[in-house]
Parts: C-alpha cells; sequence; structure tokens
C-alpha cells in the first residue's frame, strides 16, 4: 500500500502548478473558477490558504479550532508569485505530515473534530486536485490528475461513496462536478476523516478503506503490530469493510477499528461492528487480539471504549456480540466490559437450544 503522505501532496501540488503557469499571464481576476462563485485568483489563494492552514493545525497540535492566522499576499502580487506561494504552502504541509509522530491527531471540524496525518495530507491533496479543475476549466485548460492521486483522495476521505468506473470522474461526480451515469446528481457533500476513540491505554482507530484492503491482502496496513499481529479475525474484518465499500453500502463509523497501544504506538488487535445498526437499534460488535497481547485487559478496555460510543447514538439502543460456548475467556472479557448474557438479560437471541454460542447485550 502506497502511504498518504508528503510525498504525496507534493505530487498534487506539482501538477497543480505546471497546468497553470501555462496561464500566467492571463488576468485571473476576470475569470470564474469553474462553477464556483469565485474567481481563478481568489480561488488559487484559497487553495494556499487551506495548505498552509492544515500544516499549522497539524505541526501546531491545534485542539479546539484553526490556529488563529490568516493568509495574506502582498500587494500587486502577480500570478507567477501566487504560484509560488502555493509551492511553498504544499511544502510545508508536506513538511508537517512527514514528521508528525505517528498517531498524531489535530483539529478538523467535519465529522469528528480531528484528523490524523494521513487526514491532513489527503486534505491537502484534495483541495489542490478539485480547486485546479476548477481553476483549469475557468482558464479553459487541460487537466487530469493521475488515477492514483484521485483513488486516494476517495479511499481516504469518501469511504461512504461507492467507487465508480474511474477515480477521477467519481471525485468529480462526489463533490458536485460531473455526472456518472446511473448516479443522481451531487448537490451537497462533505469528505469524511476517520474516527479514532480515546480509551486510558489505547486509541481505536478507524480503519480506512485503502488500509483495510492493504490488511486483507496480507499487509500491515500502515500499522506498526506487536509479534504475530495482526490476528486472523482482523484480517477477515478487514476484508468484510473493503466488500461494503465496494457496494457502497459502507457506513465508516460503523466499521472496524485497529487498537493501537498508547506506550509504543504498537497496534495489538481489531475491533468493530458487523454493519449498521438495524431497524430496532441493535449492533453486533467483534473483537480479537494478537496473541503477543492478550492477558493486560486491552480487549476489554476497548469493548467498553466503542460500546460506551455506540450507545451515545442516538440509533443505537442495544450492543450485543456472540461468542462460541467454549470460549470461556472470551465470555469472561465481555463480562468485565459490562455485557450480560442475553437470556439472563431477558433476551433469547442466539442463547437458547443447542445454539453454538452465546448472546451478550450492552445496554444503557
Amino acid at each position: 500500500m502506497r502511504p498518504m503522505n508528503g510525498d504525496r501532496v507534493a505530487e498534487a501540488v506539482a501538477g497543480c502548478t505546471a497546468v497553470l503557469r501555462t496561464a500566467v499571464d492571463r488576468d485571473w481576476r476576470a475569470v470564474r473558477a469553474g462553477n464556483l462563485d469565485w474567481d481563478c485568483h481568489t480561488t488559487a489563494v484559497h487553495v494556499a490558504d487551506d495548505l498552509i492552514a492544515y500544516a499549522a493545525n497539524l505541526a501546531g497540535g491545534a485542539q479546539d479550532d484553526y490556529v488563529p492566522f490568516d493568509l495574506a499576499l502582498d500587494e500587486g502580487t502577480a500570478n507567477a508569485g501566487l504560484l509560488h506561494v502555493i509551492e511553498a504552502t504544499g511544502a510545508l504541509l508536506a513538511a508537517a505530515v512527514n514528521t508528525a509522530p505517528p498517531g498524531a491527531r489535530a483539529f478538523h471540524p467535519y465529522p469528528f473534530r480531528s484528523a490524523d496525518r494521513e487526514g491532513f495530507a489527503a486534505m491537502g491533496v484534495a483541495e489542490v486536485l478539485l480547486h485546479t479543475h476548477d481553476l483549469a476549466q475557468g482558464l479553459g485548460l487541460a487537466y487530469t490528475p493521475s488515477d492514483d492521486l484521485a483513488e486516494a483522495v476517495l479511499t481516504w476521505l469518501f469511504p461512504h461513496v461507492q467507487p465508480g468506473p474511474a477515480p477521477w470522474p467519481t471525485l468529480l461526480w462526489a463533490t458536485g462536478r460531473g455526472e456518472l451515469p446511473g448516479r443522481a446528481a451531487v448537490t451537497e457533500w462533505r469528505w469524511r476523516n476517520n474516527l479514532a476513540l480515546p480509551a486510558d491505554r489505547l486509541t481505536l482507530t478507524g480503519l480506512r478503506p485503502a488500509a483495510a484492503r492493504d490488511l486483507a491482502l496480507g499487509g500491515d496496513g500502515g500499522f506498526s503490530w506487536v509479534p504475530g499481529g495482526p490476528y486472523e479475525g482482523t484480517r477477515d474484518a478487514a476484508g468484510f469493510l473493503r466488500k461494503a465499500y465496494e457496494a457502497g453500502v459502507h457506513r465508516p463509523e460503523f466499521g472496524v477499528f485497529v487498537i493501537v497501544r498508547h506506550e509504543d504506538g504498537r497496534a495489538v488487535g481489531g475491533i468493530g461492528f458487523h454493519g449498521r445498526p438495524d431497524t430496532e437499534g441493535r449492533v453486533e460488535i467483534g473483537y480479537d487480539l494478537a496473541e503477543a497481547a492478550r492477558g493486560h485487559g486491552y480487549a476489554t478496555e476497548a469493548l467498553r471504549a466503542l460500546g460506551v460510543w455506540a450507545l451515545d447514538r442516538d440509533e443505537v439502543r442495544t450492543v450485543c456480540a456472540t461468542v462460541e460456548r467454549a470460549n470461556v475467556p472470551s465470555q469472561r472479557v465481555l463480562e468485565r466490559a459490562g455485557f450480560v448474557r442475553a437470556d439472563e438479560a431477558g433476551g433469547s437471541a442466539g442463547a437458547g437450544g443447542g445454539t453454538a454460542q452465546f448472546c451478550y447485550e450492552l445496554r444503557p
């Protein structure tokens, strides 16, 4: 799996400036940028402003809002100088991404009020690709980024969007900039950074489609694992996530999370949902740990964190888990996390007769 890092930011910026440099002699203030309400000069400044804002938030560890400053060009800056500003701000974001420690997160408002270093890189690439399209359209220039960059933006920031026949037309459609056969026009859109849930000793890091594909194929998904990890259940879950994404039914916050240990940044296991909540507000959870990480209470801690988060959502009334009758250690983990056997709680699903599993439930 090719990582989402500063190199991709630099690649996107280089493609942007190469195209726009052919039109530096034009009056960018007199030309509207594609279907935007902005002129081309304003749009180009916006690109640079976003790049430096992302760099500042990530490097500065902003937690509650953007770092309070604005980008201002010197009076009389020509188009060539503006492109130099885009190059410089892109380089600053690339450096911030490449030097940020693994797991670092900083403020971004949507949808979970934070993004990791990969998320900031992906947002920078998205801003550059999409607004270069707008600028090129307004200036009458040809522009098509690489499929690799367009697909990376989709798999990092648009996990809720079903892949289309080609990445670039799909990204344009998903952001209201084009049509896609068989799909309704998009009039409102947002990208989605991954969800990260903190616990005492752990962080549950939402798995993106690109990382899920890599895990399912035997890779590490971009994580540093303890010896023996990831366990087979995590790889299987990653495969199911990838299939859901390709089918257009993946809901990221009810997907798979990698359990990352704070003390050394190592991934110790996986936990997640078998799908979105059903019509009765019931959602099923599953988990596993690498053998080297067992016996330390990590599974219990992760179950509590994810269970509490789920029950805090309006569409969830019950979190359930099924476990084989012979798997007593896993039953004990569920009980320590606050789950109760369904038959003891008044339920019956999967808990009676000759079934091979017990069902446990967690309720508010």
